[in-house]
């Protein structure tokens, strides 16, 4: 057994309770390799923003679980290196089992999702509920859901979406002591989030989808007064990295985002942690075919995954300073 406070982490807990005093949005960053890391540390110390390093049960599979646990660790003690020791947590996003999240506490996590959507109700909170029970005893803050994304990341897959019901949220919170909720109000999984026909078109010809249910975020703020709410799918899928992937070889067809300004709006509310992964993604593709295309004879890991990594930096200074609001809550 790992405590996730002898890794320098946080949990969740007091990082919700200043974001929704002060109107921002923790940003909750997906990694799988050492360049992500890298870049988010990196972006949120110079932002001076806490951070979320957010672990999916595939990029878990695929870094493993022995060599996160020390760079989690690593990414602490880099901070301080870089001259600004930020809060930290590591979190597991959507679990499906007890036996993954009671694994990823085991390791050093210091908040975990249990993602019981595809429950029933009931199903669903007795899941949830296990989960609490097991990972309080260690101090270890735990994310429920209610409501599905539609959508495709990792091993999460939903043809449709089910806006969360605000009847239910005071229920469910009640009986399972979850520390925060996520909830469905529009966003999706994944880069391709909507269909064309599914949008308008801006003056300047470009695709606008549909806006997020702030009508269903505001009743359920009503029922939570103060409670901590998290928004899942929520990159914008900005067009110039689209536009850059396609012009060098890629293939994206359709890939449409959460407009910044409705993320933005959410976050001063009792949105206190925002997801972001295929933002992300798309920065490091597109400036990988950048590089190779421009230098074919390249073979060098770094001279392509540097730039990839520069690349996210940037796009996550953005983020916290221009979209979430989490610069200097550090």
């Amino acid at each position: 057994m790992v405590n996730y406070k002898d890794l320098g982490l946080v949990n969740t807990r007091e990082m919700f309770a200043k974001a929704i005093k002060g109107g921002y949005a923790i940003p909750a960053f997906n990694f799988n390799n050492m360049e992500q890391m890298q870049a988010i540390i990196q972006a949120c110390v110079e932002a001076k923003s806490p951070v979320i390093l957010q672990v999916s049960s595939g990029a878990r599979k695929y870094a493993n679980q022995t060599l996160l646990r020390y760079m989690a660790q690593g990414a602490v003690e880099y901070a301080k290196e870089l001259g600004y020791a930020i809060p930290i947590v590591l979190h597991l996003d959507h679990g499906d089992t007890f036996e993954l999240c009671k694994s990823c506490i085991e390791y050093g996590f210091s908040s975990v999702m249990i993602d019981g959507s595809a429950h029933s109700y009931e199903d669903n909170i007795a899941l949830t509920k296990k989960v609490v029970d097991y990972a309080h005893q260690y101090d270890v803050t735990v994310e429920g859901e209610l409501g599905v994304l539609a959508g495709v990341e990792d091993d999460v897959v939903a043809e449709k979406s089910n806006y969360t019901r605000p009847e239910e949220v005071e229920d469910f919170v009640k009986r399972t002591g979850v520390d925060s909720l996520a909830i469905s109000i529009g966003t999706s999984h994944g880069a391709n989030k909507f269909k064309p026909e599914q949008c308008t078109r801006d003056a300047n010809g470009i695709l606008v989808p549909p806006p997020l249910r702030f009508d269903i975020l505001k009743e359920i703020e009503k029922r939570l007064p103060g409670f901590p709410i998290v928004l899942h799918g929520s990159s914008s899928v900005p067009q110039d990295l689209v536009k850059s992937i396609n012009s060098h070889g890629g293939a994206l067809k359709d890939a449409i985002g959460i407009p910044e300004d409705q993320l933005r709006e959410a976050s001063k509310s009792a949105v206190c942690k925002i997801n972001i992964d295929s933002d992300g993604r798309l920065a490091m593709t597109a400036a990988i075919r950048e590089v190779l295309q421009a230098e074919p004879a390249v073979f060098d890991p770094r001279k392509y995954l540097g730039p990839a990594r520069d690349r996210l930096k940037e796009l996550y200074i953005h983020k916290c300073k221009d979209v979430l609001g989490s610069a200097g809550k550090a």
